[in-house]
């Protein structure tokens, strides 16, 4: 129960400051819509009851996850620059060494045990949202294909259409050899790779744009 107190007040507090960055920034942000990815082969779909922001560690269990602890927040817009509240904000990534928690992930790596892997959160005020994770390992997606680091992104609210995205880190050198990445123009590019936040190197911000229905 504090364990669960500790982390809600964590939540709270980081959001607060987040809302208020993000209107210190003057939402000078593009308005173009995010792009839309598929959800590829590695969606969850064994059931599991801890799904908050915090990706680090999983209710009941001792032990944290293996691996490079960061931050993703940032927010959710419209195209017209208006925050969206309320949407539902759900991330999935493979762990520290590149291996997903599905059954259909080939991928030899070792699963860990203390990696939530999946997580969905509503946006709250300013349309801002926040995750704590671990940076996503790099793993074989096919003959001379290495994917980066990576997380996948589901955003959905009634009357806005349905986004399923995925969010790229900034200074990865497998960025510039991803076939879906590269296959982009590089103005969607950029909207898909996140910004170090006030450079600091374990946080990272993602502004997502959505579309009205």
């Amino acid at each position: 129960m504090v364990n669960q107190k500790r982390r809600s007040f964590i939540a709270g507090s980081f959001l607060s400051g987040i809302a208020s960055w993000a209107q210190a920034s003057g939402g000078t942000a593009e308005r173009q819509e995010t792009p839309q990815e598929i959800a590829g082969p590695f969606y969850p779909i064994t059931p599991q009851k801890d799904k908050d922001f915090d990706l680090t560690h999983i209710a009941g269990r001792d032990g944290t996850a293996r691996g490079a602890v960061i931050w993703i927040t940032g927010e959710v817009f419209d195209s017209t620059g208006d925050p969206v509240e309320d949407a539902s904000v759900e991330i999935w990534q493979a762990n520290a060494e590149g291996r997903y928690n599905h059954p259909n992930d080939p991928n030899p790596a070792p699963l860990d045990q203390h990696f939530q892997g999946w997580a969905i959160v509503t946006s709250g005020s300013k349309g801002a949202f926040r995750f704590r994770t671990v940076m996503p390992g790099s793993y074989p997606a096919g003959l001379d294909w290495e994917r980066p680091p990576h997380i996948h992104f589901k955003v959905m609210k009634r009357g806005f259409v349905e986004l399923v995205t995925q969010m790229y880190f900034p200074g990865q050198p497998l960025n510039e050899t991803d076939r879906l990445l590269q296959r982009r123009e590089l103005a969607e590019q950029k909207l898909m790779i996140a910004d170090v936040l006030r450079e600091e190197h374990d946080s990272f911000h993602h502004r997502i744009v959505i579309e009205r229905a």
